[in-house]
């Protein structure tokens, strides 16, 4: 099969790292996930917080200090030292750029099927599912009362939505953003990844 660069966008609770993270083990490629930041960091020589995992400057900021209560000093707009969401997104955007042209690899999230968007060999995947898959799922890993974890999913899922549409200016949620749409809820992960695998495999006969 043709090797692909595979990119990832999806709700929280949809398991979409997880199936990432198995796709990547079944065709022996590259995972890439938190990595891309850590790597943007070693480059850039900005601290990784700073990226701010998919959250808008603001976002981070905010949960930041209710962390420190206020009680240590974190950046602010005014600080010449603190980037702008647009510099801290152009180090991400130059890491995938490169990962992408080492090889087929499987990335999470960070507007990737937008960056890599209009080359060949890149396959964009949106993982979706129902809410109570999501929470179902999202219990699994968050030691938290159901009602707070209902909270958490709905602000992971709108501050990855602003983001999307800040950076590129579409709708997160919009199926022609990408290739696939695949709600994990029904297919299960194994059949996730394998619906993306079908898709490969169907892609490379039309492309011959």
């Amino acid at each position: 099969m043709k090797p692909y660069v595979i990119t990832i966008a999806r709700q929280y609770g949809s398991g979409g790292r997880t199936v990432g993270k198995m796709l990547a083990d079944k065709l022996g490629i590259p995972f890439y996930n938190r990595e891309i930041i850590t790597m943007a960091s070693e480059d850039s020589g900005v601290n990784a917080m700073l990226f701010s995992d998919e959250r808008l400057k603001g976002d981070f900021l905010t949960r930041l200090r209710a962390h420190y209560h206020g009680n240590a000093p974190v950046p602010n707009d005014s600080s010449k030292s603190y980037l702008k969401d647009e510099a801290l997104f152009a180090y991400q955007m130059k890491i995938i750029r490169r990962l992408a042209d080492q090889g087929p690899c499987v990335m999470i999230g960070r507007c990737a099927d937008y960056i890599l968007a209009g080359r060949p060999d890149v396959v964009r995947v949106f993982v979706h599912a129902d809410k109570d898959f999501c929470l179902e799922q999202a219990m699994k890993v968050d030691s938290l009362p159901e009602q707070e974890v209902e909270k958490k999913i709905a602000e992971i899922d709108d501050y990855r939505a602003r983001y999307y549409k800040h950076h590129t200016g579409h709708d997160w949620y919009d199926a022609r953003n990408y290739d696939l749409s695949l709600n994990s809820g029904v297919l299960g992960f194994d059949g996730t990844v394998e619906e993306i695998i079908k898709y490969m495999e169907v892609r490379e006969q039309f492309q011959k």
